[in-house]
């Protein structure tokens, strides 16, 4: 009886021994296919033809689950296959990440060349980069709020921080024909933010210090109740926005509008909201 209880140890410890040795890999190599470190990021640039600011931007397709493109103001989702519009002249980085199995993602650059401005879609923003003083001399403040919120102009970008449900604004006029579309887009950025609004309106009405603005509804925005600023974000507000009837706006008359942002809220995180890139332009065909 004792010689069967010591075989029918040495026998559990031969198949525990087995198992474990079994569990262990024969090698560490790249991966198991669960990863792909090498997933491939490259892109093609070719020219529309007959349109000198549009381009085709082409990624490979092999093993790729996600792309996502920069073409100078943050990084956004888009198609393999994307179309792009440069509407001024200068050199562009245009920037694709490509997220393969497991996470991995790398990423290429390229630089593009554009020749000539839209003649159409040229900006209509003074000062819209917010580099020098001259550009900062092309936007007045809107004073909404007592106090609690305000704007600052830095090298590259103005900013906006507050707390206590209090906003302030910014705002320039630009002149317009009439039944002309245009677009509006911005970059933004922040650390995130409580309860906090960020709205753009476009209207003929003049704004007046002291007084809120909502001539003519929001067209674009962030609002944390509605799902965007709630963390850290950078973009085109176009892309990242989540409120508004839309960027794309016209008029019955030829004139003057005026272009308003203002913030305000609970909160608008520890660096508070930045932007630059302001675009007001004409829509392309």
């Amino acid at each position: 009886m004792r010689t069967q209880i010591v075989k029918l140890r040495f026998f559990l410890i031969g198949v525990l021994v087995a198992a474990l040795t079994a569990c262990q890999p024969e090698e560490v190599t790249t991966g198991n296919g669960l990863s792909d470190p090498d997933v491939d990021a490259s892109f093609t640039v070719e020219s529309v033809s007959g349109e000198p600011n549009r381009f085709t931007l082409t990624a490979n397709r092999n093993d790729v689950l996600k792309s996502l493109w920069n073409i100078g103001d943050g990084f956004y989702t888009g198609d393999l296959t994307e179309e792009i519009f440069l509407p001024d002249a200068g050199t562009y980085t245009i920037t694709h990440q490509a997220y393969g199995r497991g996470g991995i993602i790398n990423e290429t650059s390229q630089e593009i060349n554009v020749a000539t401005s839209d003649p159409v879609a040229g900006n209509l923003i003074k000062g819209g980069e917010f580099e020098k003083a001259e550009d900062h001399e092309q936007w007045t403040v809107l004073q909404i709020s007592d106090s609690g919120t305000y704007w600052t102009f830095n090298e590259g970008s103005a900013n906006v921080v507050g707390s206590g449900y209090n906003q302030q604004g910014l705002y320039q006029a630009i002149e317009v024909e009439a039944n002309k579309e245009y677009t509006i887009d911005m970059k933004v950025f922040g650390s995130g933010a409580i309860n906090t609004w960020f709205e753009v309106y476009v209207s003929p009405t003049a704004p007046v210090q002291k007084q809120d603005y909502t001539a003519e509804g929001r067209r674009m925005g962030l609002s944390t109740w509605d799902g965007c600023a709630n963390g850290p974000f950078e973009g085109k507000l176009s892309k990242i926005g989540c409120v508004g009837s839309g960027n794309t706006v016209s008029f019955e008359q030829s004139g003057t509008v005026y272009l308003v942002i203002k913030s305000g809220g609970e909160s608008l995180g520890s660096t508070g909201i930045s932007l630059t890139n302001v675009e007001f332009r004409g829509s392309a065909n």
